[in-house]
């Protein structure tokens, strides 16, 4: 029976740390630490998300910094918003949600995000230095940020493992690979055109899996004591509950835990990391334009 792993639990363990930090920053450096949240439109998936963020900045006492804009703005409107937050001394990190309207170029807008504000991690700069061996990125998207977290801090080894990643977007399974390759692991993407993936996901020790394709990885897909990561969010008909319809990821959970050594559940595995790794990239921001660094804050803070 597989460990599964709290992402709530870890994720509120992120929080305090980041509590002390951003105490730390405010008292001895005159920093708070601001996260400016973008939404434009009123998807109610999209307004969810960024209440989250928002409360979560509130818990730690960080400062919120709201823009709400209509779903019909124009591009113009959006990339003055992020033109004029880039500008603001008060704002150290710029999270524009996502999907943005079909009018707006979404390649556009994030582009138009300063890399040192880039908290999100999808600057191509950033993503390129993610790639290159030797080159350090400024942010490093929070998804598979968090996804490394909850192995490393749930005990699993990473170097020399054999990993797969389920997926090659490029927000989550693309950087995810390249994160794990940084620590040393074999890693193999699958993705919707590759021939037979039960014969690759099964040699794995180490599974992310962020394909958006509900319960496609079974019990019989997994290596015998393999660290499973569930990234995927899928709605899935349950007319046992008010909504119609119940989230469940991309491995099929009671299965998987049968047979693996830890997995994520969805809901509460990955999702509160990704909040958890916004709020941490942003402190991290502030932390290298003060020259503060971690194992100081912690010291005199604890």
């Amino acid at each position: 029976m597989a460990q599964v792993i709290d992402g709530r639990a870890i994720a509120q363990s992120i929080h305090k740390e980041i509590a002390h930090d951003v105490s730390y920053l405010s008292n001895k450096c005159g920093k708070v630490p601001g996260l400016a949240v973008v939404i434009v439109g009123e998807r109610k998936d999209s307004q969810t998300y960024v209440r989250m963020k928002r409360k979560a900045c509130a818990e730690v006492g960080m400062k919120s910094i709201d823009v709400d804009l209509p779903g019909d703005a124009p591009e113009e409107k959006v990339l003055n918003a992020v033109l004029d937050l880039n500008a603001n001394p008060q704002v150290h990190g710029i999270s524009v949600q996502l999907p943005l309207p079909p009018h707006i170029n979404e390649e556009k807008v994030l582009s138009a995000i300063s890399i040192e504000k880039d908290v999100d991690g999808f600057h191509p700069l950033n993503i390129g230095k993610l790639a290159m061996k030797g080159r350090e990125p400024l942010f490093v998207p929070c998804t598979p940020k968090g996804c490394i977290e909850l192995l490393q801090r749930s005990g699993v080894s990473i170097s020399r493992k054999r990993a797969v990643v389920v997926g090659r977007s490029n927000i989550e399974g693309l950087p995810a690979a390249l994160l794990l390759i940084r620590l040393d692991a074999t890693v193999t993407i699958v993705h919707s055109k590759t021939p037979d993936p039960k014969s690759i996901i099964s040699k794995a020790d180490i599974i992310i899996a962020s394909l958006g394709q509900a319960n496609m990885i079974k019990g019989d897909w997994i290596k015998p004591g393999a660290a499973v990561i569930d990234v995927g969010t899928n709605a899935v008909d349950d007319l046992t509950r008010n909504s119609g319809y119940r989230l469940v990821g991309d491995v099929a959970f009671e299965e998987v835990k049968e047979v693996a050594g830890w997995i994520t559940p969805v809901p509460g595995g990955i999702g509160p990391m990704i909040v958890a790794m916004l709020l941490r990239n942003t402190v991290d921001g502030v932390k290298r334009a003060c020259d503060c660094k971690s194992s100081k804050l912690h010291e005199e803070t604890s």
